[in-house]
């Protein structure tokens, strides 16, 4: 199994490791640097290790803030993925593990931001022991240096009465890390996947506080609070040599130590990590306002059974491929939302088309609206997600678990039309078609789609090519006595096809092993749009039913993200 995963995920494992080895080697460098280095000799006397700890963190917060805004460039991962349109296939289906880096570094920002926040904690607690001390001890003399001169100062505390809050609240560096703290705690706490599926406006606007944790982070370090000796007073007042003689001389002492040391802030270097960042998410953000503003015609409105409505729109200069996804605005509802919704037309047809689900405020509001009048829709998009791919496999595996359908709507429409086309580029030999849903309203949308497929498919002597089933993990006593009073019929009671309906969950092993058994020695692809437990499951299937022989079945697992 162990085998198995290395040779689907080698890139992502190589990616992994290459950002662990990055962030380790970053904390490691600069934590061993601000321990040992003779500049901060005088800074660690009074901080000691808890310098090292704030230095080192902050470090690998630059690093992963200078990250973090890439994996969420929509418009740069198309290019990507356009760009790379002839690399393999595992490199092109790393761009769909885009949000889950995402999510890896952001949580890696919230372990960081808590290190980096309790290390400066125990420095301002000692910078605010060594100012209070009165016993001669060089903490305490190195905390008076500033009645010396504006530039002798090191302890950034000049007051008995300075209180750790006070410091907080009132400087740059503390008043700026404060803020930055409650927007990472805000951002982390509202995009957990409950929040996201049933509160998008909250996941939406908590979301873009991330304005705020850039501002905050660009100016944090700008007053330069924590201070090391300078170049020149390290040349005159060396501190190894020179360091006892702070505690001991007096004022006709004539050594070379006795003259007092220098010190000088560390400048603030976080915007060199994010600027170029920044300015590429910018690009990002005018070219979706400008593709936002291009019109959009709404070309038919149609209200299916289970509250699902089905939008077909044209668009100047629209070019879509199967199973991408566009982002949605309506002004009329809310001019700031924008929501993601896969494509149900084909590339063939001659507009593009959604469906959308009462699922929250903004779906609700949307359907409500339609059903009294047509407002003003924008667009952005489209974005390619993993089913692109699914006519580079031999034999495709899709698997759809509710309103999860969608992008394969789009797949089996293409598939109609290139058999319509006779189409010979296309390298797809077999399709097995998985569709489990809840309730039987739902699949009403979507029967006409699979009715005219199959009639297709027998008119051209490829009654074969696609092989599907329907699952209905809900259903209650009455359908149960209707399925069995028509048990002998040719056609499904729930939905009016020839392949019956199976009532429960599939069996995946089972499911793949026949799959495995009908194509021995085929690449799989596996195509999933839905919940993430279902993606561990198939998963697992992926890497259990793939042989470690390059000859043999193998099986590659792509899952719809965003």
């Amino acid at each position: 199994t162990m085998g198995n995963w290395l040779v689907n995920h080698w890139f992502s494992a190589a990616v992994l490791a290459a950002w662990l080895g990055i962030n380790i080697f970053l904390f490691t460098y600069y934590f061993l640097f601000f321990d040992w280095d003779e500049r901060y000799f005088y800074t660690r006397a009074i901080l000691g290790s808890a310098l090292a700890w704030a230095r080192a963190s902050a470090k690998c917060l630059n690093f992963n803030s200078m990250l973090i805004l890439l994996p969420v460039c929509r418009n740069l991962l198309s290019f990507l993925r356009g760009t790379c349109s002839c690399c393999r296939r595992t490199l092109r289906k790393q761009l769909d593990h885009n949000l889950t880096f995402h999510k890896l570094v952001a949580y890696a920002l919230a372990l960081l931001t808590a290190v980096h926040t309790i290390a400066h904690l125990f420095n301002l607690e000692r910078y605010n022991q060594s100012q209070q001390a009165t016993d001669g001890s060089l903490p305490a003399v190195l905390s008076k240096m500033h009645l010396q001169g504006s530039n002798k100062w090191l302890n950034p505390i000049h007051s008995n009465q300075t209180t750790v809050e006070y410091v907080a609240f009132t400087t740059i560096p503390g008043l700026t890390g404060v803020i930055i703290t409650l927007a990472l705690i805000l951002m982390v706490t509202s995009s957990t996947e409950f929040i996201r599926r049933n509160y998008f406006e909250l996941f939406w606007y908590t979301h873009h506080l991330f304005l705020v944790y850039f501002a905050g982070l660009v100016i944090h370090g700008i007053a330069g609070l924590v201070r090391g000796q300078t170049e020149q007073s390290m040349a005159e007042v060396p501190p190894h040599h020179c360091a006892e003689y702070l505690t001991q001389w007096d004022q006709n002492c004539t050594h070379v130590c006795c003259k007092d040391p220098e010190f000088g802030s560390i400048p603030a270097e976080s915007w060199k990590w994010v600027l170029a960042p920044i300015i590429l998410y910018v690009f990002e953000r005018i070219l979706r306002v400008w593709r936002a503003q291009q019109k959009v015609v709404v070309t038919k409105v149609v209200m299916h059974p289970a509250r699902v409505l089905e939008l077909q729109m044209q668009k100047k200069g629209f070019c879509m491929e199967v199973g991408q996804y566009i982002f949605v605005n309506c002004p009329a509802i809310s001019p700031l939302e924008w929501h993601p919704f896969t494509l149900t037309s084909a590339p063939e047809e001659d507009f593009f088309s959604i469906h959308i689900r009462a699922a929250g405020d903004w779906t609700e509001r949307l359907i409500d609206t339609f059903q009294l009048e047509t407002p003003r829709i924008e667009v952005d998009g489209p974005f390619g997600t993993a089913s692109e791919d699914v006519f580079q496999y031999e034999v495709a595996m899709l698997v759809g678990a509710g309103i999860g359908v969608t992008p394969f709507a789009s797949i089996l429409k293409s598939i109609w039309y290139k058999f319509q086309q006779a189409d010979q580029t296309l390298k797809t030999k077999k399709i097995y078609f998985y569709w489990l849903c809840r309730d039987t309203g739902a699949f009403a949308w979507f029967n006409d789609l699979l009715a005219s497929l199959e009639q297709k498919m027998a008119e051209s002597g490829k009654a074969d090519f696609l092989t599907y089933r329907l699952f209905l993990t809900g259903w209650d006593t009455s359908i149960a006595n209707n399925v069995a009073l028509h048990f002998d019929t040719a056609t499904d009671t729930v939905t009016g096809l020839r392949h019956k309906t199976i009532f429960g969950r599939p069996m995946w092993n089972m499911e793949f092993a026949a799959v495995a058994a009908a194509h021995p020695r085929s690449v799989v692809g596996v195509f999933l749009c839905g919940p993430e437990a279902l993606a561990k499951s198939l998963q697992k299937s992926c890497h259990q039913h793939s042989s470690l022989d390059p000859r043999k079945v193998k099986f590659y697992f792509n899952k719809e993200n965003f």
